[in-house]
C-alpha cells in the first residue's frame, strides 16, 4: 500500500511540471498523498507554479536554504491516518507540530532519528500503544516534547526524563499503567504530567530542578508527603498538586519561592497547620488548599501577603480568626473560607484594594457585626455569610451594593431593618435572609429590583404590611416570608407574577380575603397561607392551579369548599377554619328552614345518584359488549380495551378516555429507548399533555422497573426545572405516564436539528443554568439524593419560553438503594462517565460528567458522537483541540460576540468531565459557577454602556 502511495506521488510530480523538484518537496508530496485530508488543507502543495516548498502553506524553511524544510505547522487541520515515514526523511526539520488532528496508530519511532528536531508536538490525537524505547536514545536536540491527551498506554516512559536537552516534558492525560514518578529528571522548565496514573511518592530529588517553572502533577494517585525540597526550586511559578492522595503537613519553604504565583494542593489528605512562611512569597497570587484536613489557626503572614488575590481554603478544620489586616496589603478578589471553624470578627480591610468580588464565609463561627467598610465595596458580586454567629444591624450601604447578585445572610443573629438603600442593588437575584432577628417593615424599594428571582426571609420578626410593589418583581419564582409578624392584606396584583412557583406567607397576621388572582399564576407549585387571619370565601379561581403543596389551614375562611378540593390530597389543607363547610352549608334560619334545606339537598342527591346509577349500568353494558367485540376482533389496539388504573400526582382536568384516545400514530411527537411519546389535546381550551407509552413485554421486567422508577421519582420531586408528572395509568397491556407538555421539544432536537439557529448564546446559557438547577435539586435537596443516570440533551425539555426541565427518570436511583441495583451500566453513548470502565458502583458524579457533555454541546454546537469530530467522542475531541489552539478553537462559530462568556462556560464543562470523579465539582457548585458567568457578563455589559456614555 505504501509503495502505491509513493508511486502516486511520483506520478503527481510528472503530471505537474510546475511542482517543486527538491528532495524535501518530493517527501512532502509523498506525505500529503499518504494522509487523510478531508478538508483539502494541503491541496495547495505543489500547485500554482510554486517549485520551492518554502512557499507552501504550513511549511517553513531554514534561513539559508530555499528547499530544506525546517518546520511543519500542521496543527488543527483535520488530518488523519498514520504519520508517513516520509516525514522522518526531512533531515533539516526542527519544528514539527501535528497537534489537534486525528492521527492514530503507534508513535513514529523514526522521529527520534531526526538530527536537529527541537520541537515536537503531537498533542490531541489518537496515538496509542507504548512510547517507543528508541525515543529515549534519540532526540539529540529535542527541547520540547508534547504528547498531551492521546491514548498512550504501558509503563510511564521514565526514560524520556533523561533526554539531556529536554526543557519541556508534557505527557499529561494519557492512560499509562500505574507507575511511580521517576527519581531522576532532566533539567526541565515545564513538567506537565497530570492524570498519568502516577502512584507512589514525590521523590525529594525533584528539588534539584532549579530551572523548573511549571510543576503539574495533578490528578494522579500520588501519596505520602510533599517533599520539603520543593522549596529549593527557585524558578517555580506554578505548583499544581491537586486531586491526589497526598498526606502529612505542607512543608515550610514555599515563602522562599520568589517567583511563585499559583499554588494548588486542594483535594488531598493534608493535615496540620498552614506554614507561617507560605504567604511571604512576594508574587503569590492564587492559593487553593480546599478539601483537605488542615487544622489550627491561619498564619499572621496572611495579613501581610502582598500579591494575594484568590484564597480558597474551604472544607478544612481551620480554627481561630482571620488576620485583622487581611486584604489591606493585597489585591484580594476572591475569599472562600467556608466549612471550617473559623471565628472572631470579619476583618474591616477585606475590600481595602477595591477589588473584592467573592466573599464566601459560610458555615463557620464568625461573630460580631458586618463591617461598615464592606458597605462601600462596590465590586462585591457574591456574598454568602450564612450559618455563622453574626449579630447587630446590617450597614445601610451594604444592602444597596450595586453589583451583588447573591446576598445570603441566613441563619445568623442579625437584627435591625432592611434599609431603603436596597433599592440600589439593581443586580440582586437572590436575597436570602431567613432565620435571623430582623424587624420592621419591608421597604417598598424591594419592588424596584427587577432581577430578583428568589426572596426568602422566613423566621424573622418583620412587621407591617407586605409592600404593594412586590408584584413588580416579574422574575420572582420563590417568595417565602413565613413565620414573621406581617399584617394587613395580601396586596393586589400578585397575578402578574407569572413565574412564581412557590409562595409561603404562613405564620403571620395577614387579614382580608384570599386574592382570587392567585389562580392566574399557572406556574404556581406550592401555596401556603396557613396560620393567618384571612377571612371570606375560598376563591373558586384557585381551582385553576395544579399544586403539589396547598395549605390554607388555621385561618377564618368561611363558606363552601369547592367540590374540586374535596379529594384526599386536600384533606389537611383547610383545618382550623370552622366557617368552611363541604357539600352544602346549613341555613342561618330556623330549624324548619334548615330541615327543608337538608331534605331538599338529600332529595337532590338521591335523584342525582339514581341518574348516575342508570347511566353507569348502561355504560357497563356498553363496555361489556365492546369488550366482547374487541376480544373477537384481530388487530385492535389493546390500549382502548380493559379497565385502567389511574394514579394522580397533581390535579388533572382530563379523563382516562381523553388520554387513551390520543394514542394515535398521528400524534407521535417522539420515540426513544423507553417508548413512544404522544401529544394529547383535549378540552375547550385545547389543553395539551405529553403521554409516554412504555414499550410492551420483551423485556417486561425491565420496562416495569423503568415505569416504577419514574413514578417513584417524579411523584415525589417538586421543582420548576424537573418535568411534572401529572398521573400514571396502567392496565394489563400498557403503562402510560402523563406529563406536562413542553412545546419546544428536547434540547437535543433543538440544538442539533433544523432550528438550531433559534438558540442564541444567552438562551443556551439560560438552558444550562435551568438544567443545572434541576440536577442540583436532585443531588442536594432530595432526601435521599437522587441520581438521574441518563443525563443527556434529549432528556432536557424546553417549554414555551425555552425554560429547561430534566425528564426521563426510568433508570434513576436514590442514594442508599440496594448497591446491586446501581451496578448495571446506565446512560447513553457519549455521555457515560469513564468510571464505568472500572467500577459498577457510581455516584452522582456520573450525572455531573454527563451534564458536562451537555454543556459542551451547548458551547460547541456539536453532538457527543458525530462524523465531523471523527472516531472519538466530544470530550476527547474538545480536550485535544484545546491543547494546541486554545479554548476558542472549539466554540460554535455561528454564535458571534460571545466568546469570552462561552470560554468561561467551557471551563466549567471541562471541570465536569474530569476523568476522576473526585475532581468534578458538585452540582450546587456548577450552578453557582454558571450564575457567576451570567452575572460577570452583565457587569461587563454595564461597564461597556457606562464607558460608552
Amino acid at each position: 500500500m505504501a509503495a502505491i502511495r509513493i508511486l502516486i506521488a511520483f506520478l503527481l510530480l510528472l503530471l505537474h511540471p510546475t511542482a517543486a523538484t527538491s528532495s524535501d518537496a518530493k517527501r512532502l508530496l509523498a506525505t500529503r498523498t499518504a494522509l487523510f485530508d478531508p478538508t483539502g488543507a494541503l491541496a495547495s502543495w505543489g500547485a500554482n507554479g510554486h517549485r520551492s516548498p518554502c512557499r507552501w502553506a504550513h511549511v517553513t524553511c531554514s534561513n539559508n536554504s530555499d528547499t530544506a524544510v525546517a518546520g511543519l505547522q500542521l496543527s488543527n487541520l483535520t488530518l488523519g491516518g498514520v504519520v508517513p515515514a516520509a516525514v522522518c526523511s526531512l533531515r533539516s526539520l526542527k519544528h514539527l507540530d501535528l497537534s489537534l488532528n486525528s492521527f492514530g496508530g503507534p508513535l513514529p519511532a523514526c522521529l527520534a532519528a531526526l538530527p536537529v528536531l527541537t520541537y515536537l508536538n503531537l498533542a490531541g490525537n489518537n496515538f496509542s500503544g507504548e512510547v517507543p524505547q528508541s525515543w529515549g536514545a534519540g532526540f539529540r536536540s529535542l527541547a520540547v516534547l508534547n504528547v498531551v491527551t492521546n491514548l498512550l498506554s504501558g509503563e510511564f516512559p521514565a526514560f524520556l526524563a533523561n533526554l539531556t536537552g529536554l526543557q519541556e516534558l508534557q505527557l499529561a492525560y494519557n492512560p499509562f499503567a500505574p507507575s511511580p514518578l521517576p527519581e531522576k529528571l532532566a533539567d526541565l522548565s515545564v513538567l506537565f504530567i497530570a492524570n498519568c496514573s502516577l502512584n507512589g511518592t514525590i521523590p525529594s530529588s525533584i528539588g534539584k530542578l532549579k530551572n523548573l517553572v511549571n510543576l503539574d502533577l495533578s490528578s494522579n494517585n500520588l501519596s505520602g508527603e510533599i517533599p520539603a525540597s520543593v522549596g529549593n526550586m527557585s524558578s517555580l511559578e506554578q505548583i499544581e498538586l491537586y486531586s491526589n492522595h497526598l498526606s502529612g503537613s505542607i512543608p515550610v519553604g514555599f515563602g522562599g519561592l520568589k517567583n511563585l504565583r499559583s499554588l494548588d494542593v486542594s483535594m488531598n489528605r493534608l493535615t496540620g497547620q498552614i506554614p507561617g512562611d507560605m504567604f511571604t512569597a512576594p508574587r503569590l497570587a492564587s492559593v487553593h488548599m480546599y478539601q483537605n484536613n488542615l487544622s489550627g489557626g491561619l498564619p499572621a503572614t496572611l495579613g501581610t501577603a502582598p500579591s494575594l488575590s484568590d484564597l480558597r481554603i474551604f472544607s478544612n478544620q481551620l480554627t481561630g480568626p482571620l488576620p485583622p489586616e487581611l486584604g489591606k496589603n493585597c489585591p484580594l478578589n476572591s475569599l472562600d473560607t467556608s466549612d471550617n471553624r473559623l471565628s472572631g470578627p470579619i476583618p474591616e480591610t477585606l475590600c481595602a484594594s477595591g477589588k473584592l468580588q467573592q466573599l464566601m464565609l459560610l458555615d463557620n463561627e464568625f461573630e460580631g457585626a458586618i463591617p461598615d467598610e464592606l458597605g462601600r465595596c462596590q465590586t462585591l458580586m457574591r456574598v454568602r455569610l450564612q450559618s455563622n454567629r453574626l449579630s447587630g444591624a446590617v450597614p445601610p450601604e451594604f444592602w444597596g451594593l450595586p453589583a451583588v447578585y447573591l446576598l445570603e445572610l441566613r441563619d445568623n443573629a442579625l437584627s435591625g431593618k432592611v434599609d431603603r438603600a436596597i433599592g440600589n442593588a439593581k443586580s440582586l437575584e437572590k436575597l436570602l435572609l431567613q432565620d435571623n432577628r430582623f424587624t420592621g417593615a419591608l421597604p417598598a424599594e424591594l419592588g424596584t429590583l427587577g432581577s430578583v428571582e428568589e426572596f426568602k426571609a422566613s423566621n424573622n420578626s418583620f412587621s407591617g404590611p407586605l409592600p404593594r410593589s412586590i408584584p413588580n418583581l416579574s422574575l420572582l419564582f420563590n417568595l417565602d416570608l413565613s413565620n414573621n409578624a406581617l399584617t394587613g392584606e395580601i396586596p393586589g396584583g400578585l397575578g402578574k407574577l407569572k413565574k412564581l412557583s412557590q409562595l409561603d406567607l404562613s405564620g403571620n397576621h395577614l387579614t382580608g380575603n384570599v386574592p382570587p388572582e392567585l389562580g392566574e399564576i399557572t406556574e404556581m407549585n406550592s401555596l401556603d397561607l396557613s396560620r393567618n387571619d384571612l377571612s371570606g370565601p375560598l376563591p373558586a379561581q384557585l381551582q385553576n392551579l395544579k399544586l403539589t403543596h396547598f395549605n390554607l389551614s388555621y385561618n377564618k375562611l368561611s363558606g363552601a369548599v369547592p367540590a374540586w378540593f374535596s379529594g384526599i390530597e386536600y384533606r389537611d389543607s383547610f383545618l382550623g377554619n370552622p366557617g368552611l363547610c363541604y357539600g352544602f352549608c346549613g341555613s342561618n334560619g330556623n330549624s324548619d328552614a334548615r330541615r327543608h334545606t337538608v331534605v331538599t339537598a338529600v332529595a337532590s342527591i338521591l335523584g342525582a345518584s339514581a341518574i348516575i346509577l342508570f347511566i353507569g349500568l348502561a355504560w357497563f353494558g356498553y363496555k361489556c359488549r365492546l369488550h366482547e367485540i374487541q376480544m373477537g376482533g384481530a388487530g385492535l389496539d389493546d390500549d382502548r380495551s380493559g379497565s385502567w388504573e389511574l394514579t394522580c400526582f397533581h390535579r388533572v382536568s382530563f379523563s382516562e378516555r381523553d388520554i387513551v384516545n390520543s394514542l394515535d400514530e398521528r400524534n407521535v411527537i417522539g420515540q426513544g429507548g423507553a417508548g413512544k411519546v404522544y401529544k394529547a389535546v383535549f378540552g375547550p381550551q385545547g389543553e395539551a399533555m405529553a403521554v409516554k407509552k412504555l414499550w410492551p413485554s420483551g423485556a417486561a421486567s425491565k420496562r416495569l422497573d423503568a415505569f416504577e422508577a419514574e413514578v417513584a421519582t417524579l411523584s415525589k420531586v417538586r421543582h420548576r426545572n424537573i418535568v411534572k408528572l401529572a398521573c400514571s395509568m396502567t392496565n394489563g397491556a400498557s403503562r402510560l405516564l402523563v406529563y406536562e407538555y413542553m412545546p419546544n421539544g428536547s434540547l437535543g432536537d433543538m440544538l442539533h436539528g433544523e432550528n438550531s439557529t433559534a438558540l442564541d448564546w444567552p438562551m443556551r446559557l439560560k438552558i444550562a443554568i435551568d438544567a443545572a438547577e434541576g440536577l442540583s435539586y436532585l443531588h442536594h435537596d432530595c432526601m435521599p439524593a437522587i441520581i438521574h443516570r441518563d443525563v443527556k440533551s434529549n432528556n432536557i425539555l424546553l417549554d414555551a419560553d425555552y425554560g429547561a426541565k430534566v425528564e426521563d427518570f426510568g433508570v434513576a436511583k436514590a442514594v442508599g438503594e440496594d448497591p446491586a441495583s446501581m451496578s448495571v451500566v446506565a446512560g447513553s453513548y457519549g455521555y457515560i462517565a469513564p468510571e464505568y470502565a472500572y467500577t459498577p458502583h457510581v455516584t452522582e458524579k456520573s450525572d455531573i460528567y454527563s451534564f458536562g457533555v451537555v454543556i459542551l454541546e451547548l458551547v460547541t454546537g456539536k453532538k457527543p458522537m458525530a462524523p465531523e469530530i471523527g472516531d472519538t467522542d466530544l470530550v476527547t475531541w474538545v480536550s485535544a483541540k484545546i491543547v494546541q489552539s486554545g479554548l476558542e478553537s472549539v466554540l460554535d462559530q455561528t454564535l458571534a460576540d460571545e466568546h469570552k462568556e462561552m470560554c468561561d462556560v467551557l471551563r466549567i464543562a471541562l471541570l465536569c468531565v474530569s476523568d476522576h470523579p473526585s475532581k468534578r465539582p458538585p452540582m450546587r457548585s456548577v450552578v453557582t459557577m454558571l450564575l457567576d458567568v451570567k452575572e460577570e457578563n452583565k457587569r461587563r455589559q454595564m461597564a461597556a454602556r457606562t464607558s460608552g456614555t
